[in-house]
This record gives C-alpha cells, sequence and structure tokens, in this order.
C-alpha cells in the first residue's frame, strides 16, 4: 500500500520526463551490466524455474502448488496483454526518436510500441507476490526482500530505456492485484469444490 502511494506521488509530483531522465541517465558500466541482467527476472525464463523450486519440499509437491502457480501467473498476464492492446502507448525509443541524449546500448533490447504496462514488472512482481503469500508464517519477512528485487526489475526496465515509470507502476500494480484475486478466487471457490468432492 505504501508503494501505491509512493508511486502516484512520484508520477505527478515530477513527471513522465524527469523520471525517465533521472532513471535512465544516471548510469555506470556497472549499473549497465546489474541492470541488464536484473531485468531477466521479470522474463518467463526466470519465472518457470523459480516456481518450480518450491517442489523440492513436500509441503508444496501436489497439484493444488502448481494449480495455483500456473492461475496465478496467467491471469495477471492475460490482464497485462489485454490493457497493453487496449492502451498501445509508445515507448521511450519512440517517444524520444531523433534525440541524442537517451541512454542505450548496442546489445540492449530496442522496443517502440505497447509500453503501458511493463510485462517484465508484471512478471516480477506477479512472481514474488505470489512466493510472499505462500511462505510459512515465520519466513514473511522475507516477503520484503521480494518486493525490494521486484522494484529492482522495474528500476531496470526503465533504466534500460524499455519503459516509462508510469508503465513500470502500472506493471507493478496489475501483478499484485491479478495474483491476489487470482489467488483468492482459487482458495474460495475452486480448491474446496475440488476437495470435498474429493471426500465425497
Amino acid at each position: 500500500m505504501a508503494w501505491v502511494v509512493v508511486g502516484v506521488a512520484l508520477h505527478f509530483i515530477f513527471g513522465k520526463t524527469f523520471l525517465f531522465v533521472y532513471i535512465n541517465g544516471n548510469y555506470s558500466d556497472l549499473m549497465n551490466t546489474i541492470m541488464y541482467y536484473t531485468t531477466y527476472m521479470g522474463t518467463a525464463q526466470f519465472i518457470v524455474p523459480v516456481l518450480m523450486i518450491p517442489l523440492i519440499s513436500e509441503r508444496y509437491r501436489h497439484r493444488w502448488y502448481l494449480a495455483y502457480a500456473v492461475a496465478c501467473s496467467i491471469i495477471p498476464m492475460i490482464a497485462l496483454h489485454t490493457m497493453k492492446v487496449l492502451f498501445a502507448k509508445p515507448r521511450p525509443m519512440h517517444y524520444y526518436e531523433g534525440t541524442n541524449w537517451v541512454h542505450i546500448l548496442p546489445h540492449w533490447d530496442r522496443m517502440f510500441e505497447n509500453s503501458f504496462p511493463s510485462g517484465h514488472t508484471e512478471g516480477a512482481f506477479s512472481l514474488f507476490c505470489f512466493l510472499s503469500i505462500i511462505l510459512p508464517q515465520r519466513f514473511r519477512a522475507v516477503g520484503a526482500l521480494f518486493f525490494v528485487i521486484a522494484l529492482a526489475v522495474g528500476y531496470s526496465r526503465v533504466y534500460l530505456t524499455a519503459h516509462f515509470f508510469e508503465d513500470v507502476y502500472a506493471g507493478s500494480i496489475v501483478g499484485v492485484f491479478f495474483t491476489i484475486v487470482a489467488y483468492e478466487w482459487m482458495h474460495r471457490y475452486i480448491h474446496p469444490r475440488f476437495e470435498n468432492g474429493l471426500r465425497e
């Protein structure tokens, strides 16, 4: 909830261009490397293997963990791509086309369309929100670390010239909101129905 308030405040106080310039323009060789790899934590290549890790524990080695993991990944993703098509906003590379001050390296992806919301940010926030939900109570404090990691993925999207701050902010909200909706829907309606059916 703090992020919901802070994100809105940052956007309206500083504006689109200032936030982009501040993040994208404060770069170094070390940050170039860190951000390039950090951003992959919002991709399926990272998310799917991480979702498999809990299967090591017997606590999660059942069909319902997989059902929750799939629902909490697919539903936010569908919501995100629907919004991308509806809004169809240009990315920074398009918005600032013709300028020479944007920081971008040759091996970074060059994307021009469907900027809003950020898919990588949605993926990261959805993943780490789901992991925070399923953590045993004694490890719930780790959720704060998960939030910082997800936020770093969002930061990397602006740093790498792929998105504006508003795209990242919206992606984080979409990821968390629809992950919680999917989890609660499964937990309240689907899981009990099937469990009761099996008992009968």
